[in-house]
């Protein structure tokens, strides 16, 4: 662990910011410098270009290179499903951790193509969280040990870091962060999930709606929005993603929950995800307002919403390739090529 982790209390988030690693300008000017000498019209590879320059900025090396990209996906089980909004029963949750552990779901297939390391973590499944319509869905004291949890699980040897979840129920979890932290009405980011009807998803609005109304006094701390409407997969992301900041480990979000999941931070302070890249823009009805309210720009738009980090497993395949382009191409001056 870094100096920064465990945290002791919840109260400690909101240092960090002043605390964490920065990103590099001068090595993010130099591998700007690189790529416009390359032999190619500048500007031409577009977002493959910023993406090895922001590599390059937050590794701190103007020739930043992948050794070792670790996924993570965590797993849990939410009290809110006791209203009904999962077509799903929550054993799904277990058995498809079951899936992943047998090396049988798509985010295996993903990241054996992309070149990932998978750990999958669950997370109390036995223990959902409360129903957040009746009271805080996790005391303060359960929040910060799965915050830790996901904070330690991260590889400080990592180069890059991926991350997505599993858990029947979590994208009612997911809207209810997502209205707490940027407002809206419910209904602007409640979407079928894992696959309920139009009926259902009316459904999941009304109960994101009650338990907004019961948990108002949280607006605008990112902290209690997190304990109150979160679960643990989502404070464990959170952890993870903080802990990837200390150790200057740039960090793939998959999709709407998992972006969902971030955005307490970005409540406590826009900052503590500069050093996060949107992999894609899924279909999930909520997952390109949110990206839009966190000027997150994604890497890919390919209809996904299946979670479990799928997409970012697929944008690190990009982001291979953005950099074999940055750190293999000739200079002009090394082809002989006029006009560099």
């Amino acid at each position: 662990m870094t100096e920064h982790f465990p945290l002791a209390a919840l109260a400690d988030l909101a240092a960090l910011p002043a605390r964490l690693p920065r990103y590099d300008e001068e090595a993010a000017r130099a591998a700007r410098d690189r790529q416009a000498s390359l032999t190619k019209p500048p500007g031409s590879l577009g977002r493959l270009e910023t993406l090895a320059i922001d590599m390059a900025g937050w590794r701190g090396t103007s020739r930043p290179q992948i050794r070792k990209a670790q996924a993570l996906v965590f797993a849990g089980n939410h009290g809110i499903c006791a209203q009904g909004v999962n077509p799903f029963p929550q054993e799904v949750t277990a058995q498809m951790v079951a899936n992943f552990h047998a090396g049988g779901a798509a985010i295996n297939q993903i990241c054996a193509v992309t070149g990932a390391d998978l750990t999958v973590i669950a997370l109390d499944l036995d223990h959902a969280t409360q129903d957040f319509t009746q009271s805080p869905a996790m005391t303060e004291a359960d929040c910060l040990d799965a915050l830790n949890r996901g904070a330690a699980a991260v590889d400080g040897a990592a180069d890059v870091l991926l991350l997505g979840e599993m858990g029947i129920g979590n994208s009612t979890v997911a809207a209810a962060l997502a209205a707490a932290c940027f407002g809206g009405a419910p209904a602007d980011w409640t979407g079928p999930g894992t696959g309920s009807d139009a009926a259902g998803v009316a459904h999941k609005a009304q109960v994101i709606a009650r338990g907004l109304e019961r948990h108002a006094g949280v607006s605008g701390d990112g902290a209690a929005i997190l304990t109150t409407l979160g679960g643990r997969e989502q404070a464990a992301i959170c952890g993870a993603i903080l802990a990837a900041r200390a150790y200057r480990i740039p960090v793939l979000l998959d999709g709407f929950i998992c972006t969902a999941a971030a955005a307490p931070l970005h409540v406590i302070d826009p900052a503590l995800l500069d050093h996060c890249i949107a992999s894609h823009r899924g279909a999930e009805p909520g997952h390109g307002r949110l990206l839009d309210a966190m000027a997150k720009d994604p890497v890919l738009a390919l209809d996904l919403r299946l979670g479990e980090g799928t997409g970012a497993a697929l944008a690190l395949g990009l982001l291979r390739a953005a950099l074999a382009c940055h750190n293999g191409m000739a200079t002009f001056a090394e082809a002989g090529v006029t006009g560099g």
